[in-house]
């Protein structure tokens, strides 16, 4: 090897050590950093998990209280922690609360949901819209689904059209709840009854295409 290139190979070598000790330092500590960023990562995940796994333990004892004592459940749902599972308990309570024949206490527990989730907010809505018009209150049912245009929710407006004496609007809601139902929907058979009971006739053509 030629002195010039063990001269260059010494010199290369110093400037690396160089580097290093102007470097070191920060590279050390960003290497120091990117782990504690991967360990805080995995940390946190893993107390996501635990408290999913605490809300749906939760979850399942108000579920339990709701079928032993809905009236005491509903101390178990209020601690719960917001979200899904609080939600899916209150709905469950209140499906209870209908059954024991406490519709306005069922009411009420709907009213109380509070959700972040549009699909969630339909479901509560849904609900509470029949229990207004089983309790008198279809107008109010009409309210709650003014702007909604699902299948689901445009047959729960002509229920509500149809109590309030307007079967002409009832035929419009449920032709247009049929218009957007699947053909093999379980429902659109219930929905076909209830259009000509309100004096309308189903499209047999529509329905097979």
């Amino acid at each position: 090897m030629a002195l010039d290139d063990l001269l260059d190979e010494h010199e290369q070598s110093e400037r690396v050590q160089d580097w290093l000790r102007r470097n070191g330092a920060g590279l050390i500590g960003g290497v120091v950093l990117g782990l504690a960023a991967i360990g805080g990562w995995q940390w946190w995940q893993r107390e996501q998990v635990a408290r999913q796994l605490a809300a749906a333990d939760q979850y399942q004892q108000a579920v339990d209280g709701i079928e032993a004592d809905a009236a005491a459940a509903a101390g178990q749902i209020a601690e719960l922690p917001s979200g899904t599972f609080q939600v899916l308990a209150s709905l469950q309570l209140a499906a209870a609360q209908v059954e024991a024949g406490q519709a306005d206490a069922a009411i009420t527990t709907l009213r109380a949901i509070r959700s972040e989730d549009p699909a969630m907010q339909d479901v509560v809505a849904r609900r509470l819209a029949r229990l207004m018009i089983d309790t008198g209150e279809p107008a109010e049912a009409l309210e709650l689904l003014a702007s909604a245009d699902s299948p689901a929710a445009l047959e729960i407006r002509g229920d509500a059209q149809l109590a309030l004496g307007k079967p002409e609007l009832a035929r419009e809601a449920y032709t247009q709840a049929l218009a957007g139902m699947d053909v093999a929907s379980p429902q659109r058979g219930i929905l076909e009854l209830k259009l000509t009971d309100a004096g309308g006739s189903v499209d047999r053509t529509e329905a097979q295409s």
